[in-house]
């Protein structure tokens, strides 16, 4: 689990700076009486409580394979990344959402409002410092790709979701600032609470996007054109293969693959030339493409390949 250091550091960061901040302002809104600076405080409690466990997620993914998991265990960080999108509608979102209502039905003034600007401004200044940490490694991961399509590709969902929830808290943060500065001016009390359910929406939106992409996760992805075009490539090379029809795939982690090969060997080969022919792919693979974390290799065909690659076009083609 080498790879998920930059991960990690990420989250650390993410959850010092969210613990802090979520004393603060509960701290602001007990003394001031916001009804956005308490759902700010929830939001920073919730994003304190996801980053403990996208934490306890990867921990868990990182155990080897055992009897009952003979793939291994890579799926859990997937699992405990829909956990935290949940997590962010129902507790960021819902609580908001009802404090938001509550402050309008029963509105009431703002009170030492200069102590919700200073707190916000620098939760401002706490919350960017930990979104430039995870908006540096999320650009060192998406290389040339665009943003969007960068996370609709990754198979990583620990540094984008927290990229995602520190984005969402500056935009939160903004709009607390906002809201609570017309409710004084305008001396317009509702508009504090409006400022919850603002936040509301906007943390609501962020969680269905984060669970529609862990569950394309949990269901498995393939993994990318480029890693299987390498494996066929490497597969191809060998004098024992004719050819290498294709390749069946599943992240079942950020960096571990299961990959099913099909391969038409050439026929001339006894059973074990064929056996030392998958070991050398798999010797292979494992030194130039450790992420395949298993090989299955089946002979077969490539007129029966391609018959069962049409099969699944047509089926993705229908839905």
């Amino acid at each position: 689990m080498a790879g998920h250091s930059g991960s990690k550091r990420v989250i650390y960061a993410a959850l010092a700076g969210n613990l802090a901040i979520a004393l603060t302002k509960f701290a602001a809104a007990f003394f001031t009486g916001s009804s956005a600076m308490l759902s700010e405080g929830v939001h920073s409690l919730v994003d304190t409580g996801n980053g403990a466990l996208l934490l306890y997620g990867m921990h868990r993914a990182a155990r080897p394979a055992d009897r009952t998991h003979p793939l291994g265990h890579g799926r859990e960080l997937y699992f405990w990344s829909f956990i935290v999108a949940l997590l962010v509608f129902a507790l960021g979102a819902g609580v908001s959402f009802y404090e938001g209502v509550i402050h309008i039905m029963a509105p009431e003034p703002v009170v030492n409002a200069k102590v919700n600007y200073i707190v916000l401004g620098l939760s401002f200044l706490f919350e960017g410092s930990s979104w430039l940490v995870a908006l540096k490694e999320f650009r060192k991961q998406k290389g040339m790709l665009g943003w969007f399509e960068a996370v609709r590709l990754s198979k990583d969902p620990s540094v984008y979701t927290v990229l995602f929830e520190d984005s969402v808290a500056l935009l939160g943060l903004i709009v607390a600032f906002a809201c609570i500065l017309a409710s004084e001016l305008l001396e317009i009390p509702e508009l504090d609470g409006a400022g919850s359910i603002g936040i509301a929406i906007i943390l609501g939106a962020t969680a269905i996007f984060l669970a529609r992409e862990s569950k394309g996760l949990l269901l498995g992805e393939p993994a990318s054109p480029e890693v299987q075009r390498k494996v066929l490539a490497i597969a191809g090379q060998d004098p024992a293969v004719q050819r290498a029809n294709g390749i069946l795939s599943v992240h079942i982690g950020p960096e571990e693959i299961v990959a099913g090969l099909s391969i038409e060997f050439e026929d001339h080969l006894t059973a074990p030339e064929i056996e030392a022919c998958i070991e050398r792919l798999e010797a292979r693979l494992n030194e130039e493409m450790p992420e395949i974390a298993r090989l299955f290799v089946k002979p077969q065909a490539t007129g029966t390949w391609e018959m069962r690659r049409k099969t699944i076009a047509e089926a993705s083609d229908e839905h």
